[in-house]
């Protein structure tokens, strides 16, 4: 630190290799790896061939540094990243500081997305895509065997949609916000309709029921369906969010963003979780009682789904808000009562509150949909979160999300394996 203060003290110096690598504690090869990544300038002094540094651009990476080592593994915390979409505060979430339970309840999911997006107020937003971009799309998972995943038909449609947009890789706030708007409902119509002759018309939630329900848009449904919607647009840093903000920091386009995200997402412990609720759900209404579709659950050593959330010690307000929503639906009473009978027989065992995944399942479940809609509502739902979380990477330093590996392999040096035999 000794070579560090005077430089400080003079702000017109500029720093050796040797120099800079001491104030940034690093390797000197280390000082070229920043100056490669762009988050260090560099130059040669007239005459000189060495390069040098400015101060205070030093001084900032270095406390950057700093910052980043506090929410490391290891260093006494957990990765964070700063954000000002959605704080997760006791039993309760806001979105850009709005409770979001009430702005989902209150407002459609499109106008809950340009909250997040933008911070501004949109009554009677609309998300319209154009032909072409649909046309490709439903191509391109038409050509998918039948038995694929929803999230599969949503990647293999985002990637339709991003080949058919040249101007991609505009990442200026307008460009990505004029992509989002286009990219969901295409994302919707690329799905194959359940119920034959659909229209795709009016809101992202009735345009989604027809491919979710085989049966006529019930108005009470579609309310809930909408108001899942809105719930489930973002969550804090969630894994599939966290690749999402990877990407971006590495400057992939909206769409190559939100395939990331999409990749994570068909995880069984992610948005494949309300499927596996559904399923157990079916189970409970078959056998009459819970107790022992629970006991086979324990036996067998499996979680049960639909129960606990880690980042909340109560009920999930997601899925409090949607079992309020589903008891003005007559159709959904058995599926709530096996719910309720879950809980109940769980608790006997450990005492955990219903999460989203359940109430999810409930919905699917009563308004005769397969045990992957809740993953497809997840996905549809979060690609708005996930937007407006590359929208902030972008307005980043790239390349920020570069944490170094910490080697516990062999030491150097090792013979070479295979070599051969004399």
């Amino acid at each position: 630190m000794r070579d560090h203060e005077p430089a400080a003290g003079r702000p017109g110096r500029r720093l050796t290799t040797r120099e800079t690598a001491e104030v940034l504690g690093v390797k000197p090869e280390t000082v070229y790896a920043y100056v490669s990544r762009g988050l260090l300038g560099s130059r040669r002094e007239p005459g000189g061939r060495a390069s040098t540094f400015d101060v205070r651009e030093v001084e900032e990476l270095a406390r950057r540094n700093r910052r980043d080592a506090a929410g490391t593994p290891g260093s006494g915390g957990e990765l964070s990243v700063r954000t000002r979409l959605t704080l997760i505060d006791g039993d309760r979430y806001y979105f850009r500081g709005v409770d979001a339970t009430e702005l989902a309840a209150r407002h459609s999911y499109e106008e809950v997305a340009e909250w997040l997006w933008t911070g501004r107020p949109a009554p009677g937003a609309t998300f319209t895509a154009p032909g072409t971009a649909v046309a490709l799309a439903r191509h391109a998972v038409d050509a998918l065997p039948e038995h694929t995943s929803p999230t599969d038909r949503l990647r293999v449609a985002t990637i339709a949609a991003a080949a058919e947009d040249p101007l991609r890789f505009d990442l200026s706030e307008e460009a990505v916000l004029n992509t989002a708007r286009v990219l969901i409902p295409t994302l919707v119509a690329a799905l194959p309709p359940v119920r034959p002759g659909h229209r795709d018309e009016g809101s992202l939630a009735r345009r989604l029921w027809g491919r979710l329900s085989g049966r006529p848009v019930d108005e009470d449904c579609l309310r809930v369906l909408d108001t899942a919607l809105g719930l489930l647009t973002d969550h804090d840093l969630a894994a599939s969010t966290l690749a999402v903000r990877v990407a971006a920091s590495a400057r992939a386009h909206a769409y190559a963003a939100v395939s990331a995200g999409l990749g994570v997402l068909e995880g069984p412990l992610h948005g494949a979780s309300s499927g596996l609720a559904h399923r157990l759900l079916l189970d409970v209404l078959d056998q009459g009682t819970a107790v022992p579709v629970i006991a086979d659950e324990l036996r067998a050593g499996r979680r049960i789904p639909g129960l606990g959330h880690r980042l909340y010690t109560g009920e999930d307000p997601r899925a409090r808000v949607l079992f309020a929503l589903l008891e003005q639906v007559p159709r959904a009473e058995p599926a709530l009562l096996a719910a309720r009978d879950i809980v109940a027989t769980t608790a006997r065992h450990t005492p955990l509150h219903a999460n989203v995944d359940l109430a999810l399942a409930v919905f699917t479940v009563s308004c005769g949909m397969p045990a992957s809609a809740g993953e497809t509502i997840f996905a549809v739902a979060r690609t708005a979160g996930w937007i407006a979380h590359a929208l902030e990477e972008y307005g980043e330093r790239p390349l920020r999300m570069r944490p170094s590996g910490h080697y516990v392999g062999p030491r150097p040096p090792q013979p070479l394996p295979y070599q051969a035999q004399h």
